[in-house]
């Protein structure tokens, strides 16, 4: 199980916090990665499964993910949380759709296990770091992430099918008391506080890429806010559920990271699944493999289908935002350098669409 985007950093030790684990990371990221390591370490004695095991890093991006190895016994993977991005509540609410779609869904989510004092989330602090940290112990899913390599056509039709069963589980599911989650909609993606930044601070954005999004951004409001947000259309989503995120394993197909799962148009899952490769020479091939998954599950009407590509360019800002925001990952920094540019090319393509 990996929990995160694939920002490998696998070899990543205390001992060496100046190594070459992030391009360009400077002191103060070596520094983060000592105390997350530091952190870490220091918390796993508070579950017995884990205690006196080995923690390594296996990448970084909201979250720091460790996989918790011990001789003889299971593995673990250990989430340490992003600071300031999810509540105690919030993550709580993450683990109950997690575990009512593993009960009543059939579907494979990571289980979290409780610590010696039946505790899911722990807050933990190190010396290593300005503030306390939270964090989940998962039990490890064994699986294989499918290859940008391959041919994506089955692996997007899979996608499509298991994102229509969590779709279906969330439009009948009876929200729990107190759930909280993220909002993910026109305000807290390009409103004046948005979860991951502003966009126009992302990399490359220049003058003129600025008002060429900023035209389609306003062409994308008036579309979602003609689209609406009936129970069909918006509500409950996994919000990052592309190949990354999906674990193929004997035959069936588990979902992990729902660290970012809230309220948003349901069709933004089809937007994630395209995150970082929208402009895939197969793209056609690939929505129409991901909608024929879905449609075998659950029915999508022709409005639907009008506004894919308003969610693909939405999510594609949001993206930029991210870049911008989290400029300390490999992640970022691979896709730093014509994230924007491309951006620009899709927005001109959306205009002459809907302009």
């Amino acid at each position: 199980m990996i929990d995160e985007d694939r920002t490998d950093v696998a070899n990543h030790r205390r001992t060496l916090p100046g190594a070459g684990v992030v391009k360009d990371a400077g002191a103060s990221h070596a520094a983060l990665l000592e105390g997350l390591q530091d952190l870490a370490d220091r918390s796993l004695s508070h579950w017995e499964e884990a205690s006196g095991s080995v923690a390594e890093l296996v990448n970084l991006s909201e979250n720091a993910t460790y996989r918790i190895r011990s001789p003889g016994r299971p593995d673990y993977a250990l989430r340490i949380h992003r600071e300031g991005y999810n509540s105690i509540n919030a993550i709580h609410s993450e683990l109950a759709w997690m575990r009512a779609l593993r009960v009543e869904a059939g579907v494979t989510t990571p289980e979290p296990i409780p610590d010696r004092g039946g505790r899911l989330v722990l807050t933990e602090a190190s010396p290593w770091l300005p503030r306390p940290r939270r964090m989940v112990l998962f039990r490890w899913i064994d699986g294989r992430e499918p290859e940008a390599t391959e041919d994506l056509a089955e692996p997007f039709q899979e996608l499509g099918r298991i994102t229509a069963r969590l779709h279906r589980h969330a439009i009948g599911w009876p929200l729990p008391a107190g759930f909280e989650r993220l909002t993910w909609n026109v305000e807290t993606v390009f409103g004046s506080r948005p979860h991951w930044g502003d966009w126009r601070l992302g990399p490359g954005v220049d003058d003129a890429a600025r008002a060429h999004l900023e035209r389609a951004e306003a062409m994308m409001i008036r579309r979602l806010e003609a689209f609406g947000t009936s129970r069909e259309r918006y509500g409950l989503v996994h919000a990052d559920l592309r190949l990354a995120n999906l674990l193929l394993h004997e035959g069936n197909t588990r979902v992990i990271d729902f660290d970012d799962c809230g309220m948003m148009w349901r069709l933004y899952d089809l937007a994630t699944a395209l995150s970082f490769i929208e402009d895939h020479p197969q793209k056609a091939e690939l929505i129409a493999a991901w909608l024929e998954g879905y449609e075998r599950v659950r029915a999508l009407d022709n409005a639907d289908r009008l506004e894919i590509p308003t969610f693909i360019l939405f999510r594609r800002m949001a993206l930029l935002a991210w870049i911008g925001s989290h400029a300390e990952t490999m992640l970022a920094q691979e896709q730093a350098p014509h994230f924007a540019a491309v951006t620009c090319a899709l927005a001109e393509e959306y205009l002459a669409r809907f302009g």
